[in-house]
């Protein structure tokens, strides 16, 4: 199976101090009142340490959620008592993907990793399933692979529908991270919701991907915020945090705040430098 991202090994940095001390986190949590809701992702986050560590750190940090990539090779059941400890939520996590899905078969095997990722879903509380595409099959016109895509999405989605959650499908960019991923941009990636038609498929808006290959990012976040179920957040160039690169985060987190999106905001940047670091100057950048 593809990697869905390369991950960056972080320095560590905890701080004996801030992890002794239990007013940290309530004197640095986000706001009740910010009406961006952020998680932090802790496959491309914190990974100096150990998985359920991560969590602690999240919560430590002040954040109300987390999100992961996939949850097949994970221990579900430690994560559930860990997320249940610390009253955190799951913002997301992968519900199928990095598949070519232009045969019958394929489209049968997508339907069934979804419904077993909306099972794991609920036991894990999370309200959002990630769906990738595969790359492009270069054998086959664009047009008959959108129709595939557009086939699949709608055999799946009364079962997201039934179960009361939502497919995130994402593009990414072919011009940096991922060479011939089929699904290139927003633009195409809104033609295949309107084609499904169900209010539980829509977009996740990866505003690092948007950029490289699309650009217009506010305008295209404002036009489009009722297709948009997640957003991923990361700075262009190089993929770190908020604050690194050509994005104006700040005008973004607060075109996002005004127009009423009330689904989560997942931080999936690689920190430039010390994470803990990085995710307190993006809580206090997104408090808008």
């Amino acid at each position: 199976m593809v990697n869905r991202r390369d991950f960056l090994k972080q320095a560590a940095g905890a701080s004996v101090f801030l992890a002794a001390s239990p007013s940290f986190a309530s004197s640095s949590a986000q706001s009740k009142s910010n009406p961006i809701r952020l998680s932090v992702c802790i496959d491309m986050i914190l990974t100096e340490l150990p998985f359920l560590e991560r969590i602690e750190r999240v919560k430590r940090l002040g954040y109300p959620a987390f999100e992961f990539w996939e949850w097949k090779n994970k221990d579900v059941d430690a994560i559930i008592r860990k997320k249940n400890e610390l009253g955190l939520e799951i913002a997301t996590m992968m519900g199928a993907g990095w598949k070519q899905l232009n045969t019958e078969d394929a489209r049968k095997t997508f339907v069934a990793e979804i419904q077993a990722s909306i099972a794991a879903a609920k036991r894990l509380g999370s309200k959002t399933l990630i769906v990738t595409t595969g790359l492009e099959d270069k054998r086959i016109s664009r047009a008959e692979q959108h129709a595939n895509y557009v086939a699949a999405l709608k055999a799946v989605a009364p079962l997201a529908e039934q179960a009361q959650l939502t497919l995130v499908l994402e593009p990414l960019n072919t011009k940096v991270d991922h060479p011939f991923y089929y699904l290139q941009t927003a633009k195409e990636g809104f033609e295949i919701l309107d084609e499904v038609g169900s209010p539980s498929v829509k977009m996740l808006f990866d505003i690092y991907h948007h950029q490289i290959m699309e650009g217009n990012v506010i305008q295209d976040i404002t036009k489009n915020i009722s297709k948009i179920a997640h957003f991923h957040v990361a700075d262009v160039p190089g993929r770190h945090e908020p604050g690194t690169g050509e994005i104006n985060y700040a005008n973004v987190f607060r075109a996002i705040a005004a127009s009423g999106y009330q689904g989560f905001v997942g931080l999936e940047f690689k920190p430039s430098h010390d994470a803990e670091e990085s995710l307190r100057a993006v809580m206090k950048m997104a408090a808008v």
